[in-house]
Formats: structure tokens, C-alpha cells, sequence
């Protein structure tokens, strides 16, 4: 996503901007009404803004590009859909441009200046189709996508004479440890994502990464949280860093309403789906499962009672993600069922409604998963269905957002069952049995990915 009109309740203090030079800080300052051009972008740049419909930067573009600009590394935390994506690619490209033709990368060379690492393919393709828009009609300035389940000799040619190179970790080492790209031009690396990079295991990947460019200027890298392990990363990747906090990923999504509702059974969400889905304001929904078999079957279950629905998880080709995706974005899909990994990087303004039929494995998940509706400035509606046996899960994820999750019934679809502490037998017990203190995510299947 560009940019939206969404606003930030949180504003970084002075002593979160741990920069020395005064110019810098007054740029961070501005008042976002005097528009793009305060930044000093370049005038194509500055025209793909104006012809894409964006004339007022959101709060992390405020604050972010007149940093990167002026240089150094930067760590960024901000919410989903705040515009970040745009907010590192704007002043990237202007130094692209700005730079000495003569440094340009060579035809036929696969040398990058500007690398942005991201943690799922979808993420990757979103990022890259946002520069391209942003690039687009500036001769000389070339974007490719590195990313795994694609053909390699299409991804080769690609790479070769492109200045940005959008890249998901392992196959951009796959490819470097195959000579068919050089990363010793990197100047600028961007690790968008960075918390859910090392979720997903890629803490050695981006290991490797550093050392391969360890001559680049600036490392730009963005989280949705600083939590130690991410805080740990950018110790070993970045040097004096700053660091810039618009929002906390609990903070509330103020155009987003959630609401949670009980259910007895598996049955008993799928009728409450069922009713949600057939509300008359829902223009486009995504329905997160818990795990890929789960939302195959949510999705062959909505299609034998008449939705428009469609799975999207990990373990599918490349190419028939592709297309599911495309025909969301194109209005052909209503319903997407999807697991969290496959989720990143969806951008579809449409997006009304999202439903949580499976709890996410962890509860920082809960705000990227909501993140998916309420985008370019809509609002949105968020909805959680839960048996009274993740009711831990519900409490590990309010902890998080530090707000409760107001529980609401719908006429003829009520809770039979009654939760802890109303003084009636608990939910799914059996006397005799055991009962061992639950964990967030224990229980749950294991997910399976494909290399991404």
C-alpha cells in the first residue's frame, strides 16, 4: 500500500529521535500539510505521487523519509497500512536517481544499489508493484522481485540492470550463492517486516544477507513491535541507530470496529460465519484460519452453501496464489479463506470485513490480521470467533492490544455454554479429567511452508 489518510494517536518523543543534527530534527517537525515536495523528492517522483490521487503524506512518511533521506540507519515501528511502504521507497528512489549515472548498474549485471528484504512472497510483490508505480516512466530505472516458487531463469533476467531489487531471503541466497546476482553495490538495505522475519526463522538468512553487503551506507529496518529479538537484529545489523515510534502494533485501529463473539462448537462457528458473511455490508472479506488444511476446508465448505470463496495458504504453487490473489484484487473473489503467512501483503481496498475463525498462533498476529480491512482510509470491521476454550488466547491478545474485546451475541445464534467463573460446569469438561495450564497456540496443528 501507498499511502492512507490514517492519522496516528502516538507521536515520537525527542527521545526517540536519537539524531544530533537540528536540520533533521526540524524536518521531522514539518507539518504534513505542506505536502510531498517539502521533502525535496525529485520531480518524477513527485509526479507518479500526483498522478496516483496522494497529495498529503501519512504520519510515519512525515517522519520517516526526511530521515532517510539525510541518511544513516533508521529503525521504524508503525501500524499496518500506515503507509510505510512508500515512506522508505520514495527516498530510495530519489537517491536512484540522484546518483551519479556512471555508478548506475551496468546492463546485463545483476547488481543492485537498493535491496529491500521482505518475509513472504505476497509482501514482496506488493512492495515491488508500489515502485514500480512510483518509478514509472523514469527511463533507466529498472525493479525486479526475487522470490521463491518462480522460475529462476525468468527471475535472472529480471535482476539483471536493476537498480531496487525486492527479494524475499531465500531465494535471494540461493541465487547469490549461485553467482547469478552480486551484492557488493548494495547501498541501501531495507528489512521490512522485520519481527515476523524472525517468526518465520529467517534470523541466519539475514545473517548471511549483512555480511553480503556489509558496505552499504544505510540500513533502513521496520517492525510492527521493538521487542528484544528485534532489538537484538538491529544490533547486529545496523550502526547508531535511530529510532522513530508512531505506534505500538496493540494500539487501536481507530476506524476498525472489533467485536468478539462466543461459540459453542466448530458448528457453531461456522453458522456464525455463515450469517456474517451474508451481511448486506460486506464487500469483500478475509476469513484467517488457522492452519492450511483448516482453511481448505472452511473454503469448500462456503462454496457447497453457495459463497464465493477461495483458500490461500503456504503450501500452494506460486502461480495459483498468484491468481487467487489477482482476482480479489480484480473483485472476482468475495470470500478469501487464508492462513496468516499467505495473508502478508495483501492490499485490497475492498477488503470490508475481517473474520477470525482460527486464532492466530500468536497475539502480535491478531493486529496484522485486522490490519488486511480498514485500508486507504475506510473503515472497517474485525470479527473473532472463539469457543470458550481459547479464552487464554482471547486474554494473551487484549494483554497485547491493551484494550478489551467486547463479546457480542446475534438473535437465534447464542452461547449455550456459559465461560469460567459463572458457577456452571466449565466448557469441554469432563470430570476426572486433567486439566494442564494452556498456552498460547498450544494444541494447534503445525503449519508447513513452503520456501519462501
Amino acid at each position: 500500500m501507498l499511502y492512507t489518510n490514517q492519522t496516528s494517536t502516538l507521536t515520537p518523543s525527542e527521545s526517540n529521535l536519537e539524531i544530533g543534527q537540528e536540520s533533521v530534527r526540524e524536518s521531522f517537525t514539518k507539518d504534513s500539510n505542506s505536502g510531498f515536495a517539502s521533502f525535496g523528492l525529485a520531480a518524477p517522483l513527485l509526479a507518479n505521487v500526483a498522478a496516483l490521487g496522494f497529495t498529503q503524506p501519512t504520519p510515519v512518511q512525515t517522519k520517516v523519509i526526511p530521515a532517510a533521506m539525510h541518511g544513516g540507519d533508521w529503525l521504524a515501528s508503525s501500524q499496518t497500512g500506515s503507509g510505510k511502504t512508500a515512506a522508505f521507497l520514495l527516498p530510495l528512489l530519489h537517491k536512484l536517481l540522484a546518483s551519479n549515472p556512471a555508478a548506475s548498474p551496468v546492463p546485463g549485471r545483476a547488481q543492485p544499489k537498493v535491496l529491500v528484504l521482505c518475509p513472504t512472497r505476497e509482501l514482496a510483490q506488493q512492495v515491488a508493484a508500489d515502485a514500480i508505480n512510483l518509478s514509472r516512466g523514469i527511463k533507466g530505472l529498472r525493479i525486479a522481485t526475487v522470490m521463491g516458487g518462480m522460475p529462476y531463469g525468468k527471475q535472472i533476467q529480471a535482476i539483471k540492470g536493476a537498480g531496487l531489487v525486492v527479494a524475499t531471503p531465500g531465494r535471494l541466497l540461493d541465487l547469490f550463492n549461485s553467482r547469478a546476482i552480486k551484492l557488493d553495490l548494495v547501498q541501501h538495505l531495507v528489512i521490512d517486516e522485520a519481527d515476523r522475519m524472525l517468526d518465520m526463522g529467517f534470523a541466519d538468512d539475514l545473517a548471511a544477507i549483512d555480511k553480503c553487503c556489509k558496505q552499504r551506507a544505510q540500513t533502513l529496518m521496520f517492525s510492527a513491535t521493538f521487542a528484544p529479538k528485534v532489538m537484538s537484529l538491529a544490533s547486529n545489523m545496523t550502526k547508531q541507530a535511530g529510532r522513530i515510534e508512531l505506534s505500538h502494533a496493540g494500539e487501536a485501529h481507530a476506524n476498525i470496529s472489533q467485536r468478539l463473539h462466543w461459540a459453542d462448537s466448530v458448528a457453531h462457528k461456522h453458522r456464525l460465519l455463515e450469517h456474517l458473511l451474508s451481511s448486506p455490508d460486506l464487500e469483500q472479506a478475509v476469513v484467517f484460519a488457522s492452519t492450511q488444511i483448516e482453511s481448505e476446508k472452511i473454503a469448500d465448505t462456503l462454496r457447497a452453501n453457495g459463497y464465493q470463496a477461495s483458500a490461500l495458504h503456504g503450501a500452494m504453487p506460486q502461480a495459483v496464489r498468484n491468481r487467487r490473489l489477482d482476482a480479489l484484487r480484480k473483485g472476482q473473489t468475495r470470500i478469501l479463506v487464508a492462513t496468516d503467512v499467505a495473508a502478508r501483503g495483501i492490499d485490497v481496498p475492498g477488503i470490508s470485513h475481517v473474520i477470525n475463525f482460527g486464532l492466530p498462533m500468536k497475539p502480535e498476529d491478531y493486529t496484522h490480521r485486522i490490519g488486511r480491512t480498514g485500508r486507504a482510509g475506510r473503515n472497517g470491521i474485525a470479527v473473532t470467533l472463539a469457543e470458550h476454550r481459547d479464552r487464554v488466547k482471547i486474554r494473551a491478545i487484549e494483554r497485547f492490544t491493551q484494550q478489551p474485546m467486547a463479546a457480542s451475541v446475534i438473535a437465534g445464534l447464542e452461547p449455550q455454554l456459559k465461560p469460567k467463573g459463572d458457577g456452571s460446569q466449565k466448557p469441554g469438561h469432563r470430570p476426572g479429567a486433567k486439566r494442564g495450564k494452556p498456552k498460547f497456540g498450544g494444541g494447534a496443528a503445525r503449519r508447513s511452508f513452503n520456501k519462501f
